[in-house]
C-alpha cells in the first residue's frame, strides 16, 4: 500500500507591522509672563517730550526737579534719586497700568543738616502715604505705595522748619513698577 504523503503545512502569513500608537499631543506651554517694567523717576521725561507710553512728569503743574545719578542721605549714598526743594509738588501721569511706587525719602546731605520736611504720596487726589517729620542727618524712610487702578501720582514735600527754602529733599531709588 502506498504511504500517504503528509499534507503540507500552510505557510503562516507574514507578520503585520505593529501599529504605532498615536502620540498624545504635547501641551502648549504657558507663555512666560512679561516681567513688570520699572521706571526710575530719575530717568522720566516731561509730558511735553515723552511719548505717553509710560510714566511722565507733568511740566505745567510741577515744581523744580533735579534728576540725579547719586544722592546722599545721612551719609548713605544711593545711585539714583531726585532732589526737590523743601516745599514742592511734582505730578506724574502714569499713562499705563502700574502696581507700585517705591523709594526712600530724606533730606539730602547737601543741606548740611538743615531743614525738616514731611513727604507725602497722593494718587488721583487721595493721600496714600505720609512720613513723619524727617530732619537733616536722619536716615531715609522707606516708601511703598500700591498704585493698582491709579492714573496720576503727586509727590509732595512739605516744609516743617524755617530752613525749607535751602533744604534739598530727596526721593532716592524712586521707581514706578508697571505692566
Amino acid at each position: 500500500t502506498p504511504t500517504p504523503k503528509p499534507s503540507p503545512k500552510p505557510t503562516p502569513p507574514p507578520p503585520s507591522p505593529t501599529p504605532t500608537p498615536t502620540p498624545s499631543p504635547t501641551p502648549t506651554p504657558t507663555p512666560t509672563p512679561t516681567p513688570p517694567a520699572v521706571y526710575r523717576w530719575s530717568e522720566l521725561s516731561y509730558d511735553v517730550t515723552g511719548d505717553g507710553t509710560g510714566p511722565e512728569m507733568r511740566l505745567g503743574s510741577s515744581n523744580w526737579v533735579w534728576q540725579r545719578d547719586g544722592v546722599e542721605i545721612a551719609g548713605k549714598r544711593y545711585p539714583h534719586g531726585v532732589s526737590v526743594h523743601g516745599g514742592s509738588s511734582v505730578t506724574i501721569d502714569l499713562n499705563r497700568a502700574c502696581s507700585a511706587y517705591d523709594a526712600v525719602a530724606g533730606v539730602d546731605d547737601l543741606a548740611a543738616g538743615l531743614g525738616e520736611v514731611a513727604f507725602s504720596v497722593y494718587a488721583d487726589g487721595a493721600r496714600l502715604w505720609e512720613s513723619a517729620t524727617v530732619t537733616g542727618g536722619q536716615a531715609a524712610v522707606p516708601v511703598h505705595v500700591s498704585l493698582v487702578g491709579r492714573r496720576t501720582v503727586q509727590l509732595i514735600v512739605t516744609p516743617r522748619s524755617a530752613f525749607a527754602s535751602v533744604t534739598l529733599a530727596d526721593w532716592a531709588e524712586s521707581r514706578f513698577t508697571c505692566a
